[in-house]
């Protein structure tokens, strides 16, 4: 039977296993440091997070595990925040131009301005995706970032209807940051690590009194942090390019910090929720051999999602999975999954299915 890995809600027993998890990460993720009170913290508001009683976006924080179904060990984690605007502000710097002309010295150019700005209402953000070196082939960090999607779809109420995604800007071996030694440190007078971890930490009355106020023209810093605004760091360029497939574009917004890409797109304009279908299971037989592998959950707040084959079957209005695919998220005939293609351009079941079915 094929092996299943599954993306699954963080469970207060899950402690152990995040805690080590968090500590394998050598510091990818600032906001899951590996401090036992933190990740004890972080399993916590995710749990209540996930109360069937919340019914809009608030700060709420949901946290998800990938897991290998044969040896039980967490291999990755992703999360999403339901909206990081509201008691803590979301800061970032707005990119713009401005021109600079002089006719009678031939002057006529623009100059790069990185504009200080927060925001106190919205957006959702996903967050907190890591997956362990050596899981890192097989899809899985693909099935890791595209799931959340398909809770966000199922769950809408609970999201902004604008999602970012703030990419991790480029620093060296030693976590020195070209942008924030010449930006940051003159106002923050500390290590870009500690301000990136206190941040991560939800600590952002700091960020409102030290924060530069007024914009910075691009030029006047050094060639080496210009180099790198915009930029996302070298790990974080596939999970970047997962995100342009899906839709998510550059508005001219960086980190305050790193000055890495931040992208943005409207909730229902990601590909993997546009297309995603929601249909009865018709039928689970043991095995679907040959069928190209698609994005599969069971649009619970206990939620399930695997990588799996399944076939439309239109004369039964629904879709055949195979067994291990219904023991992972989960499912029995008659109960609804929701599917949707891993790539772009690709039909979802290999079968035409008409939009707006079974939605």
């Amino acid at each position: 039977m094929a092996r299943k890995f599954v993306v699954r809600p963080v469970r207060e027993d899950d402690f152990e296993a995040f805690l080590d998890l968090a500590a394998s990460t050598g510091g990818e993720l600032t906001n899951i440091p590996g401090d036992p009170e933190v990740v004890r913290w972080r399993i916590d508001d995710s749990v209540l997070s996930f109360d069937p009683r919340v019914h809009k976006a608030g700060s709420h924080r949901y946290l998800f595990l990938l897991e290998d179904p044969e040896s039980r060990r967490v291999v990755g984690t992703s999360g999403i925040i339901s909206k990081v605007g509201g008691f803590h502000p979301w800061y970032c710097y707005e990119r713009r131009y401005e021109n600079v002309t002089y006719p009678p010295l031939g002057v006529d150019h623009q100059v790069e301005v990185l504009s200080p700005n927060s925001n106190y209402n919205g957006p959702s953000e996903i967050c907190s995706l890591f997956i362990r070196p050596e899981s890192r082939r097989g899809g899985w960090g693909r099935l890791l970032s595209l799931s959340r999607f398909h809770f966000m779809a199922e769950f809408a109420r609970r999201f902004d209807q604008q999602v970012i995604a703030e990419l991790r800007g480029v620093t060296d071996s030693s976590r020195t940051s070209p942008f924030w030694e010449s930006v940051g440190r003159h106002f923050f007078q500390m290590d870009f690590g500690k301000a990136d971890c206190l941040s991560g930490l939800e600590d952002k009355e700091f960020i409102e009194k030290l924060m530069p106020k007024h914009p910075l023209y691009a030029a006047l810093l050094p060639s080496e942090a210009r180099a790198v605004i915009g930029r996302p760091h070298p790990a974080a360029e596939a999970a970047l390019a997962i995100l342009l497939r899906e839709g998510f574009v550059h508005r001219g917004q960086i980190d305050i910090f790193d000055a890495g890409p931040v992208v943005e797109a409207d909730l229902g304009g990601i590909r993997t929720i546009r297309e995603r279908r929601k249909l009865p299971v018709a039928r689970v037989r043991e095995d679907l051999p040959g069928r190209e592998e698609v994005l599969l959950s069971n649009n619970r707040l206990d939620f399930r999602a695997c990588l799996g084959p399944a076939i439309w079957m239109p004369e039964e209005e629904g879709v055949a999975i195979d067994r291990a695919t219904a023991r992972a998220l989960e499912l029995a005939e008659g109960d609804f999954v929701s599917i949707s293609s891993l790539r772009s351009s690709v039909s979802v079941l290999g079968e035409r299915v008409e939009e707006g079915a079974g939605r």
